[in-house]
């Protein structure tokens, strides 16, 4: 039998949808005998939980700051335990927005032209950033923390707005001032070498932001298969996968485009996406002929140290 901890939960500002995540895969695993399977938060007696149960495989919900970014990976791999998704130096590069796009640039994947911020010791915002987004890129612009996920703390903002946001993202310290992308925004899944495939989204937000992703109520609109040419989704899915290997991603990835004049751009690469009912690696997979059960078991029969 094998025993699985899923890790979910945490510090986060994702926490609900971790557990969410955690939560989903628990009732697909709990009805197979084969397993035995409990749902285990990243709290200051995890290593004592792990070396009680001591489990076959970790699969790891987290989602966000400690579970993402390379920090709960760094003590799996201590314990020798086995665990799902990236690893510790990919989910460091991946989680860090500046890291990673200065990748993509040096690769030559297109992502949005940025800047990095940082505020002042009292956190006073200087006028001159106004007409320096100005010179740089014109409005609309997006500002972003550069390590966090779901969205979470992203505006698009205006000449009028700008300062107004940065105040309310002033606890990050540096931020991303990124230029703003029209177009239609596009997902791919990666799975492990495999191209699993790609939907888009049509929020009825201003962007999929924290909200659209996770509140049914936002109605977002999820269209697969998506409407492009032949020679335009090969490239789509051919610059995702390239991502996905670039950074050194293992398991399942979740790649987000913007598609704008025949140019995808690639605004981050998620390296461990949701399992939530409204979660988009699952319903890719289950286009593509993949079940939620058959999933999950092909993430933990991926998983391993040294990752």
């Amino acid at each position: 039998m094998k025993k699985i901890l899923i890790l979910a939960g945490g510090p986060s500002k994702e926490r609900e949808v971790s557990l969410e995540t955690g939560k989903s895969v628990f009732n697909a695993l709990k009805n197979k005998k084969k397993y035995k399977v409990i749902i285990c938060e990243p709290d200051g007696e995890l290593i004592k939980k792990i070396r009680r149960f001591r489990p076959s495989v970790v699969f790891n919900a987290l989602h966000g700051r400690f579970g993402e970014d390379g920090y709960i990976q760094t003590i799996l791999e201590a314990e020798k335990v086995k665990y799902t998704h990236s690893g510790v130096l990919s989910s460091y590069v991946a989680m860090n927005k500046e890291v990673s796009k200065k990748l993509f640039i040096k690769n030559k994947i297109k992502t949005p032209r940025y800047f990095k911020y940082k505020f002042n010791k009292n956190n006073k915002i200087e006028k001159k950033i106004i007409s320096q987004i100005k010179k740089k890129f014109n409005y609309p612009v997006v500002i972003k923390p550069k390590n966090e996920g779901s969205s979470v703390h992203v505006y698009i903002c205006n000449e009028k707005n700008i300062v107004r946001n940065l105040r309310k993202i002033s606890q990050y310290k540096e931020i991303l001032i990124e230029q703003f992308i029209p177009g239609r925004e596009i997902q791919v899944a990666i799975l492990g070498k495999r191209k699993l495939g790609a939907i888009e989204l049509k929020p009825k937000r201003k962007f999929y932001d924290y909200e659209a992703k996770y509140n049914s109520k936002a109605n977002t609109k999820h269209i697969i298969p998506v409407d492009l040419t032949k020679s335009d989704y090969e490239k789509l899915m051919n610059i995702a996968l390239k991502a996905h290997k670039l950074i050194g991603c293992k398991g399942v990835t979740r790649s987000d485009f913007k598609f704008y004049n025949g140019i995808f751009y690639l605004l981050e690469i998620n390296t461990q996406p949701g399992m939530t009912k409204l979660s988009l690696v699952p319903e890719i997979a289950a286009y593509n002929g993949m079940s939620f059960i058959n999933l999950i078991e092909w993430i933990i029969k991926d998983a391993s140290i040294n990752r």
